[in-house]
């Protein structure tokens, strides 16, 4: 009987010590049995943050207020804040953890970085009077945690190493960078004015047609690569934070060398572009700000681009599987194909030689040959038909696809040069010679 009430006692001292251990476990543990890690500055909310100043180690200090949801740098400059930098510093100092304490009351904060330290991020709170001070020194020994401190605590502390790039910030990495602001999604128009030349862009459904120099198909994808870069382009410094005429001289932008037009609706933004800066960089400007600002000359390049860029580089609209009707003059001898809609066991049709000399035609070289045409590609742009060959054309083609659309081409050679163009539209397209070649021994398969 006593041996039973020892094992009962027994029993009772181990189930509350395994209930102790259970909760002092789990008090320092995650869901996933982690360690828990204390945060630097307990029960902040990002939302709450109306105010900060960020010392960053290259010497700037910048400070940036809220008003409403809107935050704005309010000194050393008047300016626009970069609203993910902005996210990631709130995010950062709310969410912030230390990974382990180094000296609960330190008497030399200079083995630590800290007497000096090399980032200071100064922060207040909406109806909070006193601000909050996060203080970063150097790197520990092994380089994946930083020495930190707050400004109303004596203790030491670590932080990991990669929030040194959210919080040690100049005040250029905090300025809104953006060249020009607009939807990408709801840009309907560009206008690229260089060189006294001017290109006209606008969308129309989801596909975008050129306007000037001529009218006629854009590549859609090449204008909404350079839609993009807009949308994303980025100053690389701030030149300026005036735009008195001296300073526009001063930049080249008296003159610009490159004027921007994006069209979103009624709205429009315009960026104009002036002379190359000592790094090559180029000085530009959003018509909208008071700043001159650089950009890459990557970027200048680009917007300098002549039509040719987004011209439509598809000679032919049609396809093999769509076309009905096509008409070919080669070498002054005309030659047409027609389709005769086939049913049941030939539900593909025939392909027929109605002129000259009628006759069936092989539907599978029909189709190489249909193919080898349509799939031509202009691989530039010339101005001119000068010397092109086209006042000879030594092909022309004309084809009707989807029972009412038409297709016009006409080629041209001119040595080893091969040019092509259409009814209405000015200048010429350049085309591979060895592509063009073998279209033409594709249609002398078809002719045997």
């Amino acid at each position: 009987m006593r041996g039973l009430r020892s094992t009962l006692a027994l029993a009772v001292v181990l189930a509350g010590l395994g209930a102790y251990i259970y909760f002092v476990t789990n008090k320092k543990t995650d869901d996933t049995g982690a360690p828990k890690l204390e945060k630097v500055f307990s029960s902040l909310a990002s939302d709450n943050i109306d105010e900060i100043t960020v010392k960053a180690e290259s010497g700037d200090t910048t400070t940036m207020k809220r008003t409403g949801p809107i935050w704005h740098i309010t000194s050393p400059v008047t300016a626009s804040v970069d609203e993910m930098a902005i996210a990631s510093l709130t995010n950062s100092l709310s969410s912030l953890e230390l990974s382990r304490v180094i000296d609960e009351n330190p008497t030399d904060l200079n083995a630590y970085g800290l007497a000096t330290p090399r980032v200071e991020v100064d922060f207040k709170i909406i109806g909070d009077e006193t601000a909050r001070k996060l203080m970063l020194g150097e790197k520990s020994p092994t380089g994946a945690q930083l020495f930190a401190k707050r400004n109303d605590e004596k203790r030491v502390f670590l932080v990991p190493a990669y929030q040194d790039t959210t919080f040690n910030k100049s005040t250029l990495d905090l300025r809104d960078k953006t060249l020009l602001k607009f939807d990408r999604e709801k840009a309907d128009g560009i206008e690229l004015v260089a060189d006294g030349k001017t290109v006209q862009l606008l969308k129309s459904d989801a596909d975008w047609k050129m306007l000037k120099p001529l009218q006629t198909k854009a590549d859609t994808g090449a204008v909404e690569a350079l839609v993009g870069k807009l949308q994303s382009a980025q100053a690389k410094s701030i030149a300026s934070d005036s735009v008195a005429p001296a300073d526009l001289k001063k930049f080249g932008l008296d003159k610009p060398s490159v004027t921007v037009n994006v069209n979103v609706g009624s709205a429009r933004s315009t960026v104009v572009l002036g002379s190359v800066a000592p790094d090559k960089t180029v000085y530009a400007r959003d018509l909208s700000k008071g700043t001159i600002v650089t950009i890459e000359g990557s970027l200048a390049d680009d917007l300098k681009k002549g039509a040719g860029e987004y011209r439509a580089k598809e000679l032919f609209e049609f396809r093999p599987y769509n076309t009905s009707h096509v008409e070919i003059t080669r070498n002054g001898q005309a030659i047409t194909f027609d389709l005769t809609k086939g049913t049941g066991a030939n539900a593909l049709g025939t392909w027929k030689r109605t002129s000259p000399n009628p006759a069936d035609l092989n539907h599978d070289k029909t189709e190489t040959f249909l193919t080898r045409l349509s799939n031509l590609r202009a691989t530039g742009f010339v101005d001119s038909t000068a010397k092109t060959g086209l006042d000879k054309p030594v092909f022309t083609v004309k084809a009707t696809f989807d029972d009412n659309k038409h297709n016009e081409v006409a080629f041209g050679r001119s040595g080893s040069d091969v040019h092509a163009s259409r009814p209405g539209e000015t200048g010429a397209a350049k085309v591979e010679a060895a592509d063009f070649d073998d279209m033409l021994k594709a249609l002398d398969e078809v002719a045997k």
